[in-house]
């Protein structure tokens, strides 16, 4: 039962491939701390990820994995909306709605939308440049007065406040104009292993560039040691001079807890050889118990049935309210 006197908030990750640590530290640990804080509501975004081509029996496994980490990282179906977005139709019922005030020059000037057209140059679909209007969709239908965000969403986040303003003001007070919510290790910006100077990604083309979820303790260790340094012999934070140590002195606090002076003073005068396996041993040790719950999950599919399930059917009750409202102000007739 929602807490009234609570804030929503929501958020949404796609199925679509393997989830990187830096997924991980940047929103999903996060979205368990943030349960009693908040009503969240939370959701595999499997329509989103069609965007890009999928092969259908890949999409459904991610999805049924991806709903299984997010309970194997603490997010708890009994105290969040937890569902598969293709379970709840208003998502797309709403998106029609507002592509009938959004317009198709502020949806070109998207940025992801520019860079996902010139990586999938063959498939530029209508869907690509709908995306942010879907994203609005899922993100006003609950009324959210919150969305945690990261840089790369911040301009679809504002599409969304526009949208809802524009709304709004058309057809009298119908949406909640949400904020963004800055989590607490947003600040955590995970860089790829083999480049320091771009954010860890699954589509990095280098597969030593990230580290997955589900990669095994050999793995993870491989990655570290070969992840890149520089020539400096010191084991300090400094972003600019030194952004593949810094990136793993990054990685280490999140995973450990110890802040980045800590750090530095453990491994003072030792060599990078040392820290890069101690990162990858701290990493590891980390996922293992997260890989043995989800592993768990996915072994008892009956449970994960039942929890997208009634997921689906809270998220259908609380978006369909606003989707009445939606409709009724637009001047749709209400049905028997």
């Amino acid at each position: 039962m929602a807490d009234t006197e609570k804030k929503s908030l929501f958020s949404a990750v796609q199925p679509s491939g393997a989830v990187t640590i830096g997924n991980y530290i940047g929103a999903i640990r996060n979205f368990a701390k943030l349960q009693d804080e908040f009503n969240c509501i939370y959701a595999v975004a499997d329509l989103h990820a069609i965007t890009v081509r999928q092969e259908a029996a890949v999409l459904r496994r991610n999805t049924l994995e991806l709903m299984a980490l997010f309970i194997a990282c603490g997010i708890d179906p009994a105290k969040s909306v937890l569902f598969v977005q293709s379970h709840v139709p208003a998502h797309c019922e709403l998106t029609w709605v507002l592509n009938t005030i959004a317009y198709p020059g502020e949806l070109s000037r998207m940025t992801q939308f520019k860079d996902k057209s010139a990586r999938h140059a063959d498939n530029v679909n209508m869907g690509l440049m709908d995306y942010p209007v879907l994203m609005a969709s899922d993100i006003l239908l609950y009324q959210a007065a919150l969305v945690p965000v990261g840089a790369d969403q911040k301009q679809h986040l504002e599409l969304t406040r526009d949208l809802a303003i524009r709304f709004n003001n058309r057809y009298g007070q119908t949406f909640t104009v949400p904020d963004g919510y800055i989590l607490k290790d947003s600040g955590a910006r995970v860089m790829s292993l083999a480049d320091p100077s771009k954010k860890m990604s699954k589509s990095d083309e280098n597969p030593n560039g990230f580290v997955t979820m589900g990669d095994d303790k050999d793995t993870v260790i491989r990655k570290f040691k070969r992840a890149v340094t520089d020539s400096d012999a010191d084991i300090r934070y400094d972003p600019e001079h030194k952004p593949g140590i810094s990136n793993l002195l990054t990685i280490y606090h999140a995973f450990t807890g110890k802040s980045i002076p800590e750090a530095e003073a453990e491994f003072a005068g030792k060599g990078y050889g040392e820290f890069k396996i101690a990162v990858g041993e701290a990493v590891a040790d980390a996922l293992a118990p997260i890989q043995a719950e989800k592993a768990r999950l996915l072994a008892d599919k009956a449970y994960l049935g039942e929890v997208m399930k009634k997921g689906a059917e809270q998220a259908f009750r609380i978006s369909r309210k606003t989707l009445s409202k939606v409709y009724r102000k637009v001047g749709f007739l209400a049905g028997e």
